[in-house]
């Protein structure tokens, strides 16, 4: 070999998700009475040989032993292995193909299995370095090549002494047999591999740390199927998301910071800096001085219906994009409403409270069906249509208000002003939207329309209602009962008081803004919202964004995407197109979505382009954000 870089990468762990010869036990002792005993009895082996605290030669010896093996069971593995090959191994195939000549598979594994897994990525067969396995007669593994040096400890050091390198050597691996090449000077630099596993005594002694094969050629100036490392990629997630959303981003490769309450404005002028995505519920505001702090800030996730507590004014500015769930939790909000215009009706809460306090108080005084009731829903969105059809499944009669025009459901009936549906309606259930406007929207004046004792729903935003009138409403029994879940003040975490002069009112349902609180719909947004994020930061997709132009984008293919903001301004575009025939680059696709203050062009271009033009769209007058995708 005459090239002056070599990769030695390892396998197990690195190459693949998992350590082939556990992969193999559960194979070969998948009948075995004794099998988990067996199988934890090989990890234990496995990890004390990777980082280092046992010798690896007696411990290959004792796995093999109690593995009971067979060469068929060898394509069982292969294919199940060729399943579990590491997610940033699999993107970067072009690397194996284009370092075919300088990268080297050094295993303490086997051939067997490696061979057949590697050269699928273009790794040449002759560089692969591993042990192999003896067979006896009947194909039953019973041993090893023990001439051959991985088979021994420090086998990786007399292998690459052997092969007496002349160059540079850069190590990718997760065990502390990759890291004594380093140590003893075989190598220029040790990366750590810690995508699959972490072995504290290996990522100790590493100089650099390797979260996935994209972080290695990024730090080594080397192509890689993406823009960016992931791992360098940081996601902040506040008022607990749901666990799935975690998920979704880990799996994607990001860097995730997880707090469990709100943040306040200065808390979160300091946490943002560095952040790229902000994951947040209804608790943190996001403001103008937040977004002047956040110095990567690409997305904004809110993990909830409303986005009222995120500047989106700035956020469009700043050329970031905010999405939300609009319809995640709907079923959640709706099911609360209903089963609380039940309760208020048969005043069950009363009852209960008086029958924990030990006292009996049979009476059907004041309680009544829902059944022909007429329910008045200010607000016919996602929630107040799909509460207008359940309710009249339940024999309701159903009256609405909305400033848009909206197609009714059903049998519901339309009101022109807001005073109409008030005078005629049993129940009133609020479900708008927290744009400013809407503040204090609901107060003396309206309670006062009401028919005397109807019920008072309010699950849409605390700040819509004046909260002493609908007090005043109560104690003077205008108002016959009322369920309230959204708050003008609403604790930050769960260890701060809640105060209220609704306490310890009669015939009221208080619950701690929890409409869309179900696991259901918690998951459901958790899965929906990094959705969208991940499709924006991938792809350059805007659908759904509540602040950008929204547009879907084709496909990417054998293509570089250029992603230019900028204000909306004219000859923008001109200045972008005549950057690009200066540097003579071939457009494949250009795609152009505008609003009032912003414009989105992406442009679709040839793989090989002069680098100058980079620079030349990022000093593009008015540019907001400029970045690359491949």
């Amino acid at each position: 070999m005459n090239k002056d870089k070599y990769f030695i990468l390892d396998f197990d762990s690195t190459f693949t998700q998992v350590e082939a010869l556990d992969e193999l036990g559960e194979i070969s002792l998948s009948q075995d009475e004794n099998k988990e005993q067996v199988l934890q009895e090989i990890k234990d082996l496995t990890n004390s040989a990777m980082d280092g605290s046992s010798s690896f030669a007696e411990g290959l010896t004792k796995r093999l032993k109690l593995l009971h093996a067979n060469k068929n069971h060898l394509q069982q593995l292969v294919k199940i292995l060729e399943e579990k090959v590491s997610h940033s191994i699999k993107r970067n195939k072009g690397f194996f193909n284009e370092f075919a000549d300088q990268i080297l598979i050094v295993s303490s594994g086997f051939k067997e299995f490696i061979v057949p897994i590697v050269t699928a990525y273009g790794i040449k067969e002759e560089n692969v370095f591993a042990n192999t396995f003896r067979f006896d007669e009947q194909g039953n593994i019973i041993g090893y090549d023990e001439e051959n040096v991985l088979c021994q400890d420090k086998g990786k050091i007399k292998l690459l002494d052997k092969l007496g390198l002349q160059g540079d050597v850069y190590v990718l691996g997760d065990g502390y047999t990759d890291y004594e090449i380093k140590e003893a000077g075989m190598a220029n630099r040790f990366y750590a591999f810690t995508e699959n596993v972490t072995r504290d005594k290996v990522v100790e002694k590493a100089e650099y740390i390797a979260p996935s094969l994209d972080e290695f050629l990024y730090h080594n100036k080397l192509p890689m199927a993406i823009s960016y490392p992931k791992n360098r990629i940081k996601v902040l997630l506040l008022e607990n998301i749901h666990a799935k959303a975690t998920e979704l981003f880990r799996k994607e490769g990001y860097q995730i910071e997880i707090l469990p309450g709100a943040l306040s404005e200065e808390e979160l002028c300091e946490r943002i800096k560095d952040v790229s995505v902000l994951g947040i519920r209804s608790k943190t505001q996001v403001t103008a001085k937040v977004l002047e702090c956040a110095n990567r800030l690409m997305s904004i996730g809110a993990f909830c219906i409303g986005i009222n507590q995120v500047d989106l004014d700035a956020s469009l500015k700043a050329g970031i994009t905010v999405f939300n769930a609009p319809f995640s939790n709907t079923r959640s909000v709706v099911e609360l409403a209903l089963g609380e215009i039940i309760m208020l009706s048969r005043k069950i809460f009363d009852k209960s409270t008086k029958m924990h306090q030990g006292s009996w108080d049979k009476s059907a005084s004041g309680s009544v069906e829902v059944r022909d009731k007429k329910l008045g829903i200010v607000g016919y969105g996602n929630i107040g249509a799909q509460l207008s059809v359940l309710a009249e499944a339940m024999g309701m009669q159903v009256y609405y208000y909305d400033v848009v025009e909206k197609l009714q459901l059903g049998n519901a009936r339309k009101c022109d002003t807001l005073q109409q549906l008030l005078e005629v309606a049993d129940v009133v259930t609020l479900h708008v939207d927290g744009r400013a406007s809407n503040k204090d929207m609901f107060g003396k004046a309206e309670f006062d329309t009401m028919k005397d004792g109807a019920l008072f729903l309010n699950l849409s935003r605390g700040h819509v209602v004046e909260i002493p009138a609908l007090v005043e409403s109560l104690k003077s029994g205008k108002i016959g009962g009322a369920a309230v879940d959204v708050f003008p003040y609403e604790p930050a975490n769960n260890e701060e008081p809640f105060v209220s002069e609704l306490r310890g009112l009669p015939n009221v349902i208080l619950t701690p803004h929890i409409g869309g609180s179900t696991t259901e719909a918690q998951e459901n947004i958790a899965h929906f919202v990094p959705n969208r994020i991940m499709e924006y930061m991938n792809t350059g997709n805007t659908y759904q964004s509540v602040n950008f132009p929204n547009i879907q984008l084709p496909a990417q293919k054998e293509a570089h995407r250029l992603i230019h903001i900028h204000q909306n301004v004219p000859g923008v575009l001109a200045n972008i197109n005549n950057a690009l025939a200066k540097n003579q680059v071939n457009i494949l696709g250009q795609y152009l979505k505008t609003n009032e203050q912003v414009g989105y062009v992406i442009t679709d271009i040839d793989k090989a382009y002069d680098k100058q033009v980079i620079s030349d769209l990022k000093q593009v007058p008015h540019t907001i954000k400029f970045r690359i995708l491949y």
